[in-house]
């Protein structure tokens, strides 16, 4: 059963799969690298310092917030203790990822870059599916801290449950498809499948606020969608699962994408805590606060174990985090949005992978010709990447500002990735009092 599993993976990976990113010895720099102890054990580099200063680019905003913005006593010590815990996350995904890797490659569960095809980099055996350890990480830190938060007859408790068993149905089925290399109309499947549990225990409102230049129109502020807004909740699990899973391919580029999203949700949620947005005098307000509070609780968690995935999979990278990581993470957001209930705001922070997907259409739908995988093309000689005439935002950043290497065009992603989480807040502040 193992050898099967083994040549899916290495069939699916040297047909050219949309693979991530491995590493290369040559090109690490300012890394402490891992010597492996047996010969099954691949060469480990840690990129430590970069992965430390785009996590303090991506947390600033967030921690100055939660130090300057007034909040009650109680929650603010719950949010520090998940922080706490979360850090111990981050050191044990670090810790966990080589010894994984291991067996892993035992398993022949690993891929080569596609990306420094044609140089001695491209040869390398990658370990892949490390998303496994990162999802199990979170799940442990989320489900230790809960008695911390939660009493057992909490009104939020339920929920809470339900969310993370979406995410651990989601991890499950994310590493079935790298073992299987599931097609993409069962992967359409598998996020509707994975979030039955929240679907079934939702309890929460069913009606959207209308904006305010169109309620005069409509002649309500309150709109009652019913099973509408439960399809809406289903669908917007779908597209956040599987667009973190298109916008791939680049050493870095799914997990720091994550990484910045989360890191904007975090801001948010600290942002609409503060006394100029909440009182907590109503039970409507408390309702608020403690939405917030659970989307924090699940935040912290997967920016810390994001990082510790992201210390190995930052370029070059060592690991790939395969379906496992994308299903995962896309599931994890999804879950906070919805049981936050701001999943306007975080389809704004999803603005790049929204204009990845439409611009994808056609080839995703087969209306034009989409190959096995659409990555740029690399010359061994420059170390650069081209992009070719396939429809995604990877390809159409090199047609756009030219011919960069890996990493520089990973960086370019995330920033436009933290711009556009910028422009929510933007829009936000100014739409503020007159759209709702």
């Amino acid at each position: 059963m193992a050898r099967n599993v083994g040549g899916a993976q290495k069939r699916r990976k040297e047909e050219g799969a949309d693979y991530k990113p491995s590493a290369d010895p040559k090109d690490g720099k300012d890394t402490k690298d891992i010597k492996p102890k047996s010969d099954d054990a691949p060469v480990m580099t840690r990129k430590t310092k970069q992965v430390l200063l785009l996590a303090a680019l991506c947390l600033a905003p967030y921690f100055y917030q939660l130090l300057t913005v007034e909040l009650q006593e109680g929650v603010k010590r719950s949010i520090f203790i998940n922080l706490l815990m979360s850090i111990g996350g981050y050191f044990l995904t670090v810790r966990l990822i080589p010894v994984a890797s291991k067996y892993l490659l035992r398993k022949n569960m690993f891929g080569y870059d596609i990306n420094k095809k044609g140089s001695e980099a491209g040869t390398l055996k990658v370990p892949e599916s490390l998303g496994l350890v990162t999802g199990i990480v979170f799940l442990a830190v989320a489900i230790v801290f809960q008695p911390i938060f939660f009493t057992p007859d909490h009104a939020w408790l339920p929920e809470y449950n339900a969310g993370l068993m979406c995410i651990c149905f989601m991890l499950f089925l994310g590493f079935v498809d790298d073992v299987l290399d599931l097609p993409w109309r069962v992967k359409l499947v598998l996020p509707s499948i994975a979030a039955l549990p929240l679907l079934m225990v939702y309890a929460g409102h069913t009606t959207i606020l209308i904006p305010k230049p169109m309620q005069g129109l409509v002649g309500t502020s309150l709109l009652e969608l019913g099973w509408i807004y439960k399809l809406y909740m289903g669908l917007l699990v779908v597209f956040c699962t599987n667009s973190v899973n298109i916008l791939a391919g680049v050493n870095g580029l799914e997990v720091g994408q994550t990484l910045v999203i989360a890191c904007a949700v975090l801001s948010f949620n600290v942002m609409r805590m503060g006394k100029q947005y909440l009182y907590v005098e109503t039970p409507e307000d408390i309702l608020r606060q403690e939405a917030h509070c659970f989307s924090i609780f699940l935040m912290q968690p997967l920016v810390a174990a994001c990082l510790g995935l992201l210390v190995y999979n930052w370029y070059p990278s060592s690991v790939f985090v395969g379906d496992t990581f994308t299903y995962f993470a896309g599931m994890a957001l999804a879950v906070v949005g919805i049981l936050g209930h701001f999943s306007e705001t975080l389809l704004v922070f999803f603005l790049p992978q929204v204009i990845n997907f439409l611009y994808s259409t056609p080839q995703l739908f087969k209306i034009v010709y989409c190959p096995r995988h659409r990555l740029p093309s690399f010359d061994p000689k420059t170390k650069l990447l081209t992009g070719s005439n396939d429809m995604n935002l990877v390809n159409l950043f090199l047609r756009t500002f030219g011919r960069c290497t890996e990493q520089t065009l990973c960086i370019r992603l995330l920033l436009f990735q933290a711009l556009c989480c910028v422009i929510c807040f933007v829009l936000h502040k100014l739409l503020e009092g007159w759209y709702k």
